[in-house]
């Protein structure tokens, strides 16, 4: 029996222990902490490069850059022009696209218009042939192979000193062609891109949120014009020496951006010419925009892996900064986004600032499915419209990812249905 009971160690040690606890589980919740903040911060400094920092870098460089050098208006003859356009079944816009070319502002003497029918199973073939009397030319192909194996196909069919490539559903302004064309006189270059303009029924149009997004694209084609050249070409309408546009492609490779990409490789350069306007209808979707996307994206980046030389800064210098920045960078930027969203959730369980940014992103994902949903149904404002075409546009860059990681073919080429338009828009 202890008269006077000494201090009770088993007691301590278990204490201790309990505080040793303590104290791990704060470090590790503290280095938990860290790690997250590390990870928002790295997810928003990467988007803001992507879509804010890669302009203004391309802005400051283009200061010290000489701009286009002014050149007569007219020359004495303008060169000869052949004018190429794939066509799968479309009988609905495929005589109104002839109309408007045959409208261009340019002597018609020196114009090849080329309609590559993919096998057309439709009246295509029929109105283009209706055109003859007026010089229109017609290549059917025996067998459906898509549209770079019919472009492919068309070269050696195409006649002119200067290749011009557009699309069945887009309309070009009538005096489009001649500032396009003009760009050649400056020997370096070697492709040259028009400016889309994306044109829809309304502001309640559920995929309004693609002119924003065009219109932002074609001022970074401005800067990157001032710098070094664009990376990629628009597909519905652009010219290229025929040196350069006689080279065949895989078929499952996008020929605008792979266009973009030869033109560099052999020394020249790409430029967007701000005059050389056509216009682009809105698809009548999301749903269409989401798979014309993921198409895009995937064939994007099969191109970009065929050509994954021209990203090697030693010999290509600023250009390969900038396809890594402009392409690369963005394709990345949705896995980047959903990191940053899923670190946010996590930290909203520790920090009030995280858990507010973390309630406005799910806002912004509830309002882009609620624009989803709406959109094939009734009109929709821009408040749902615009989040749901983001978020649209970041998805279909996911599921482009996993197909070209998988290697899934993307299908056979099926032109992007839009809405008729019988003569481009007016200015303005």
């Amino acid at each position: 029996m202890r008269l006077f009971p000494g201090p009770n160690l088993e007691g301590a040690e278990e204490n201790d222990g309990a505080l040793h606890r303590d104290l791990r589980n704060g470090e590790a919740m503290s280095e938990f902490h860290t790690f997250g903040v590390a990870v928002v911060l790295a997810g928003v400094l990467f988007f803001l490069y992507t879509y804010f920092g890669y302009p203004l870098t391309l802005w400051l460089l283009g200061l010290f850059r000489a701009g286009p050098s002014d050149v007569e208006d007219e020359p004495p003859e303008w060169p000869t022009v052949s004018i190429s356009v794939p066509a799968y079944n479309e009988e609905e816009q495929i005589e109104g696209l002839i109309r408007s070319l045959l409208a261009l502002e340019y002597p018609r003497e020196r114009i090849q218009i080329l309609i590559v029918s993919d096998a057309s199973k439709d009246r295509t073939d029929e109105i283009v042939r209706s055109f003859a009397p007026e010089g229109v030319e017609l290549l059917r192909m025996p067998v459906r192979g898509g549209k770079t194996r019919a472009e492919n196909a068309a070269a050696e069919h195409l006649r002119g000193e200067i290749i011009v490539n557009t699309d069945a559903s887009i309309r070009i302004a009538p005096g489009a062609l001649k500032p396009l064309v003009a760009a050649f006189r400056d020997p370096t270059v070697g492709l040259a891109s028009g400016r889309d303009v994306s044109v829809g029924p309304g502001e309640s149009h559920g995929n309004v949120g693609e002119s924003g997004y065009v219109g932002y694209e074609m001022a970074v084609r401005d800067l990157e014009t001032r710098v070094a050249g664009i990376v990629g070409a628009s597909g519905c309408f652009y010219a290229i020496l025929p040196s350069l546009h006689g080279t065949p492609l895989p078929a499952g490779l996008s020929r605008d951006f792979a266009a973009a990409l030869i033109t560099t490789e052999r020394g020249y350069r790409s430029v967007s010419v701000p005059d050389a306007l056509c216009f682009v209808p809105r698809t009548d979707s999301l749903r269409h925009e989401y798979q014309r996307k993921v198409r895009t994206i995937a064939r994007g980046m099969d191109t970009l892996v065929f050509k994954s030389s021209l990203l090697n800064p030693f010999r290509y210098g600023m250009f390969s900064w900038m396809l890594f920045s402009h392409k690369v960078c963005r394709w990345a930027l949705p896995w980047v986004v959903s990191a940053t969203f899923l670190a946010l959730g996590v930290l909203s369980f520790m920090a009030f600032w995280a858990l507010s940014l973390f309630l406005v992103g799910l806002l912004f994902l509830v309002l882009a499915v609620a624009g989803w949903w709406l959109s094939d149904r009734v009109s929709v404002p821009r408040v749902f419209s615009v989040p749901a075409f983001l978020v649209l546009g970041h998805l279909a860059a996911m599921v482009g990812l996993v197909h070209f990681f998988k290697g899934d073919p993307t299908g056979t080429w099926e032109p992007t249905r839009r809405k008729s338009m019988e003569r481009p828009p007016g200015p303005g």
